[in-house]
């Protein structure tokens, strides 16, 4: 998350930018960052409860030596298979809950969530916040949502109807490159600016600015916590 953080002032260039770029145009821009576009929770536990059962397995060699292990802590004889149960019991429930632990890392999640479903989930997500944005209710049906979700490194480009029929997907591509290149040089907000522009000129190109056009959404970049 530190990587993208976006301070003030950065929030500020983008607000700026997306005035001055519909006011050459009827078209509506809204932009929106979140941290992750789904919790994978289940994912994370069938990892850490995979980790958990390999190490069952592996200590299932050592038994001999757990169980006389045991034997040597006590004066008296006692029944070292009993706490031997216990020891294979706790000892796997506590390293499933370590790595379900280590599992929430972002990091990891990357590693452990399988890319389609990362990629289904962020554009289920964009849809989602398309329609609670408003973007889909503009007057001419010209809005565009340029979504970026951190965790699955993967930005989302949706266009309303009246601009879809218009412009080819090729362009909005470009256009996600454009972002996605800029994250991973840790250069976001200068992308996101560029991109921005970008989608300016196709917009003007297609839908020039009307005598009677009003600011129909918000310009400020969307901040969802999920």
């Amino acid at each position: 998350m530190k990587k993208v953080f976006l301070t003030k002032n950065d929030l500020e260039k983008i607000k700026n930018v997306v005035q001055e770029t519909e006011k050459k145009t009827s078209g509506e821009i809204v932009t929106a960052f979140i941290k992750e576009s789904y919790d994978y929770a289940i994912y994370e536990l069938i990892f850490a409860v995979s980790i958990g059962m390999l190490y069952f397995f592996i200590m299932t060699f050592f038994y001999q030596n757990i169980h006389s292990f045991i034997n040597t802590l006590f004066w008296t004889k006692i029944d070292a298979g009993y706490f031997a149960v216990i020891f294979y019991g706790a000892s796997t429930f506590l390293i499933i809950i370590i790595f379900y632990l280590i599992a929430n890392s972002t990091f990891i999640d990357c590693l452990i969530i399988p890319s389609k479903v990362k990629k289904t989930k962020v554009h289920e997500r964009a849809i989602r916040h398309f329609f609670e944005s408003g973007t889909q209710k503009t007057r001419d049906r010209t809005g565009i949502l340029i979504f970026i979700s951190f965790l699955e490194k993967r930005v989302e480009l949706l266009a309303d109807q009246g601009i879809a029929e218009k412009i080819d997907q090729n362009e909005w591509n470009n256009i996600i490159d454009n972002i996605v290149s800029g994250i991973k040089k840790n250069e976001m907000t200068d992308s996101l600016i560029q991109s921005i522009k970008k989608c300016g000129n196709l917009l003007e190109t297609h839908f020039p600015i009307k005598a009677n056009d009003e600011n129909e959404l918000s310009d400020e970049i969307r901040i969802l916590d999920k």
